[in-house]
């Protein structure tokens, strides 16, 4: 059996990591979003940061990147390391918080990678024109800030087939979660658009429905059998440490759930996310046939490439997404498919790969 190609080190990563370090110390709220935003800017580099550096060993001009970060950036380039954060962390009282922010930031991939891994040949699994749709983004309904018009007239310029809106249920009031009432008035306009758009787009009926502590989905199984996919994810209990297994069992076992959304819930250097027996869960849903999604905005990253191996593993069908709130993020689907093809996914496990009749068919069955 032919060896997967190593995961190349991702100094981007490294380099926001210690900027987030930074951060996390500063006692200027000024200062703290500097680095905040610096490290943001460095993950979203399109390209290595060692290649931003000059002959004369000067770094050439990032946006957003200041004398400070520079600093830190040069230091890493040339020592592998930054004494000036470690000096920093050591002379604040946060290191032991730090430490534990750092086990939170694995396998995280920065936009460089994202960009390495859909180039690089030796990689299995989905490639960019074997991508079909997105099923898990939000609109104006909700907390997004794309329309429905938006949202078919990006999926057509995109090349897409379809996409489901996913506006959140109304057991999240924080994200704006939206009433079965209201979802009724939306379904009457996605029916007028997809009748505009026959033959070139379809926009599916969708929610992104927050599982409950006891993992049962907060829209009831008849108003499930309403909508076309049904994104399942919590929203709650993230940061706890005690086993949530029962939990997301329970999740992957309920009819008419189609998607088990960023399953653990976790967030770039800020919360762990749900703790679970990922081989269980992962065997139930395999079972069942709930779609483990990789959820492809840059914080989330979830599941990443290490976890989506021990769902493939176990047998699982996958879903790749953006979780777009708005136009400019619909380009997250690629982060979800580097770590798709890092984990070695074939296309024919991944229902964003399906044709439209194929994921119908299946989202019926699961709907049944």
């Amino acid at each position: 059996m032919p060896r997967r190609p190593a995961v190349e080190p991702d100094l981007n990563i490294t380099i926001a990591g210690l900027l987030s370090d930074l951060a996390l110390v500063q006692t200027s709220d000024q200062r703290k979003f500097g680095y905040k935003q610096a490290a943001q800017a460095i993950r979203a580099l399109d390209e290595p940061v060692d290649a931003l550096r000059q002959p004369d060993g000067t770094l050439r001009r990032i946006p957003r990147i200041g004398p400070a970060s520079t600093r830190v950036i040069l230091e890493v380039l040339e020592t592998g390391s930054s004494p000036t954060v470690d000096e920093a962390v050591s002379a604040s009282r946060k290191a032991a918080d730090i430490a534990k922010r750092r086990q939170w930031r694995a396998y995280f991939l920065s936009r460089a990678a994202v960009r390495r891994a859909l180039a690089d040949p030796r990689l299995k699994g989905p490639r960019l024109s074997d991508y079909r749709g997105d099923l898990q983004m939000h609109s104006t309904w909700s907390d997004g800030s794309q329309t429905l018009e938006e949202i078919v007239r990006s999926g057509i310029a995109r090349g897409y087939a379809y996409s489901a809106v996913t506006d959140h249920s109304a057991g999240l009031p924080i994200a704006s979660g939206v009433s079965m009432e209201r979802f009724a008035e939306q379904h009457r306009q996605i029916d007028r658009l997809n009748a505009e758009h026959a033959g070139r787009f379809t926009l599916l009926k969708g929610v992104e429905a927050n599982i409950r502590a006891d993992g049962e989905a907060d829209v009831d199984l008849p108003d499930r059998r309403r909508f076309d996919i049904v994104v399942a994810a919590p929203h709650s209990s993230l940061r706890s440490p005690v086993a949530q297994t029962g939990r997301m069992l329970a999740a992957v076992s309920s009819p008419a759930i189609h998607i088990l959304g960023h399953p653990r819930g976790r967030m770039f250097s800020s919360r762990p996310g749900v703790a679970a027996d990922w081989s269980r869960v992962f065997t139930a849903a395999a079972r069942t046939g709930v779609a483990i999604e990789i959820d492809g905005d840059p914080s989330r990253q979830d599941v990443d490439y290490v976890l989506a191996r021990q769902a493939l593993k176990a047998g699982c069908l996958f879903a790749l997404d953006s979780d777009a709130h708005g136009v400019g993020e619909w380009s997250y689907a690629e982060t979800a498919m580097a770590h798709a093809r890092l984990a070695a996914v074939p296309p024919e496990r991944i229902i964003n790969c399906w044709a439209l009749d194929r994921l119908l068919e299946w989202a019926a069955t699961r709907s049944a």
